[in-house]
């Protein structure tokens, strides 16, 4: 990380509170931002402002943003909140895969409408937390798979539209990682599961070791940090060599291939 100090620079995290998202706070803040968090649970970083507020209830994150920014400024909105959810397609309730959408999706548009207005005046840059699980599918999590997806197209359109104002926008896409969110991830019982009971467990046991096994929550913080720091970021940064190489062989391969090893990689 670069030793220079950055006091008149503005952050506003959502999702700061824990794994990525508090990571990258900490960097923000030891290199001399001011940094602001947004999330159900304040950020215990005793330099991170904090906004308590879920981005899938009501408007006060999103007022939080606005708020912030008329009083500090924003130069950079990181969007790293998230959810998951193990479940088959055919059983999962309507009420869990819409609040997932709403977190993870949803949240993020509406974190960037609010940004938007106050960056155009002199540029900025905005960064949103995605997933090679958006690219490569999550077996029985497709709707964390399908969000990321969403969020990641969104970032390249959002680009195309606000660069004009010096605003870029990145999706940064780490791999497996190895945080709390493993444990946070709803994961519906086997009697909720029926005949895909034994699938679910596989694929949970195998997402669980992968994500446990991958990069610490520190080294894509650090990416994140790199691409705030970069004059011309990339529109998608992919963290660390394995995932990169996974991510750029997944798109030269015949879409059956890349299925069977997500099939082969969660064990069904």
């Amino acid at each position: 990380m670069e030793n220079v100090v950055y006091p008149d620079k503005t952050a506003i995290i959502v999702g700061g509170s824990s794994g990525i998202g508090c990571e990258t706070a900490a960097l923000f803040t030891s290199g001399g931002w001011n940094v602001f968090n947004i999330s159900r649970t304040p950020c215990e970083n005793i330099k991170v402002g904090n906004i308590c507020a879920d981005v899938a209830v009501g408007e006060d994150a999103f007022r939080g943003i606005k708020l912030t920014a008329e009083k500090h400024g924003i130069d950079l909105l990181v969007y790293s909140a998230g959810c998951s959810m193990a479940a088959p397609i055919e059983y999962a309730v309507e009420s869990d895969y819409k609040y997932l959408f709403e977190v993870n999706y949803f949240g993020a548009l509406k974190a960037v409408q609010a940004a938007v207005p106050y960056m155009k005046k002199k540029g900025g840059k905005i960064i949103l937390v995605g997933s090679l699980g958006g690219d490569i599918p999550i077996i029985f999590d497709s709707f964390y798979s399908s969000s990321k997806a969403a969020l990641e197209m969104f970032a390249r359109s959002a680009r195309c539209e606000l660069k004009p104002y010096n605003i870029f926008v990145t999706a940064v896409l780490p791999g497996g990682t190895a945080t709390g969110f493993t444990y946070k991830r709803k994961v519906y019982p086997d009697e909720a599961n029926g005949t895909y009971a034994g699938g679910v467990d596989r694929a949970v046991h195998a997402l669980a070791h992968m994500e446990q096994g991958g990069m610490s929550a520190n080294a894509v913080a650090m990416d994140v940090y790199k691409v705030a720091l970069s004059d011309n970021p990339p529109v998608i940064k992919t963290c660390g060599v394995k995932n990169m190489a996974y991510r750029m062989l997944s798109r030269v391969m015949p879409e059956k291939l890349t299925l069977y090893m997500a099939e082969r990689k969660y064990k069904q």
